[in-house]
């Protein structure tokens, strides 16, 4: 009979618990909508005290980091108070993250996720600047969901910023193995080729990635952009060569204008690589011919540019 008391009377005390966390867990949440930080990190570590197992704890690991997060204040870096709050910060990420990543509940896993985010930006270098904590967190995002690019590209960031270019090569080959048909992966890919220099493997990402959205004028004007840009600082060009990026950059401008005829970028684009085209041209009735030809695309864009802006004002 005294054991059966004990348990009910143990019993009585979980429901209290559990009760009382889902009181301080609203309170919290009031708290944090009205972005009153401090008063819902006080809330939030209520509700875990009350009922530490619980789904309303494990959820409130995630807001009681953030709130500390916010409370955080990168200007006052260095000063042991505020130091303390991105460490309380990512303290709780990471139980939200481990807690809650692994969860059968679709909320939870999304919750999981965002914690495993804000994890790794607090290792990033606006905060704690350690990437190599922040690498295997990066490297966990990825295990968990290995089909999202956009974790790829933070783990290939992180190699990038520490100059470990190969690493970095090799996981944006990864993101496109992974997702071979997202024309985002080659814009991304294309973007790190041209911060190495690497003009051709630029021009071939993109390509690659052009061949992936045939319909989208935009990937092929940026091509374009690119020869245009080349061809226009890269002294190291033979004339030969300069001649053969005008000519690809005005195949590629023409393709974006044959899917969107009144394209003003690319009319625009045009016209600055037929004046590239002029300046090469020895014969004065081409070159003209050639310069004409740019100034009628000028004004066509002006004209088009101002049919938009009245659309947008009537």
């Amino acid at each position: 009979m005294f054991v059966a008391t004990l348990a009910v009377a143990a019993g009585g005390c979980g429901k209290v618990g559990e009760l009382k966390a889902k009181k301080a867990l609203k309170d919290a949440n009031q708290a944090y909508q009205a972005q009153d930080y401090k008063k819902a990190a006080e809330l939030y570590e209520e509700t875990i005290q009350a009922a530490p197992d619980t789904e309303e704890a494990h959820q409130a690991y995630f807001y009681l980091g953030n709130s500390y997060d916010n409370l955080y204040k990168p200007g006052k870096k260095g000063e042991p108070e505020n130091d303390a709050l991105l460490q309380k910060a990512v303290d709780n990420y990471q139980k939200a993250a481990d807690t809650l990543s692994t969860s059968s509940a679709e909320a939870d896993k999304k919750l999981g996720k965002l914690s495993y985010q804000y994890l790794a930006a607090s290792y990033g270098p606006d905060k704690l600047n350690d990437p190599g904590k922040e690498e295997p967190i990066v490297q966990k995002m990825i295990q968990l969901e290995p089909n999202d690019p956009t974790n790829y590209f933070a783990l290939a960031k992180i190699y990038e910023d520490a100059g470990a270019y190969d690493q970095a090569e090799q996981v944006y080959l990864k993101a496109k193995e992974m997702r071979p048909n997202d024309p985002d992966v080659y814009s991304r890919l294309a973007g790190f080729y041209n911060r190495q220099g690497e003009f051709e493997k630029t021009i071939a990402a993109f390509e690659e990635g052009a061949a992936k959205d045939p319909k989208n004028p935009e990937a092929h004007f940026i091509i374009a952009t690119y020869y245009w840009d080349d061809a226009q600082k890269n002294f190291r060009l033979t004339p030969d060569q300069k001649k053969d990026h005008i000519q690809k950059g005005l195949a590629e401008v023409d393709k974006a204008l044959q899917i969107k005829p009144d394209y003003v970028d690319a009319l625009v684009y045009k016209g600055l690589l037929l004046r590239l085209q002029a300046l090469m041209e020895k014969d004065p009735a081409k070159q003209q011919a050639l310069l004409k030809e740019a100034v009628s695309l000028h004004d066509k864009a002006e004209e088009l540019r101002k049919q938009k802006t009245a659309g947008v004002t009537k």
